[in-house]
């Protein structure tokens, strides 16, 4: 099966947090981020002991779970959005130097109606879990 590549997602620079699609399969993917000191929020979360924002790791799971939409071939003019997040827990802080493993699985696909799970994870390490469903909108509207 080939690799989605990350530049066919919408979101572009610097609002990607992905770096590699290491593995993806119909329903999951693995993916990589390379967690680099100068990235734009460290100068201000925090600057004294810079920690990698939790939205963003988050953010890192939905664009994963992203890549697998991509593989569900979406209509022109309709788009994947956030609508619920459930069960989030951080479990230890991200730092610059770290690389973010995200593992996202497609749990239910009803329609419009996309559920999915994720762990990130560092060095073997779950440091954030989610659950959430994405709906697919019209983007024309």
């Amino acid at each position: 099966m080939n690799l989605p590549r990350i530049e066919d997602l919408p979101h572009k620079y610097p609002f990607i947090f992905i770096d590699k699609v290491l593995e993806k399969h119909e329903k999951s993917i693995v993916t990589l981020k390379n967690v680099s000191y100068n990235e734009p929020h460290f100068a201000g979360h925090f600057p004294e002991c810079p920690v990698m924002p939790g939205v963003l790791i988050l953010e890192g799971m939905f664009q994963s779970g992203g890549l697998i939409c991509i593989g569900c071939k979406l209509e022109p003019g309709k788009a994947a959005f956030m609508s619920t997040i459930d069960k989030v827990k951080f479990r230890k802080p991200v730092f610059p130097g770290d690389q973010i493993k995200f593992d996202v699985n497609l749990v239910a696909k009803l329609n419009t109606v996309m559920k999915f799970t994720g762990k990130a994870s560092v060095d073997g390490t779950v440091v954030a879990e989610a659950t959430w469903v994405s709906l697919i909108v019209n983007t024309k509207e």
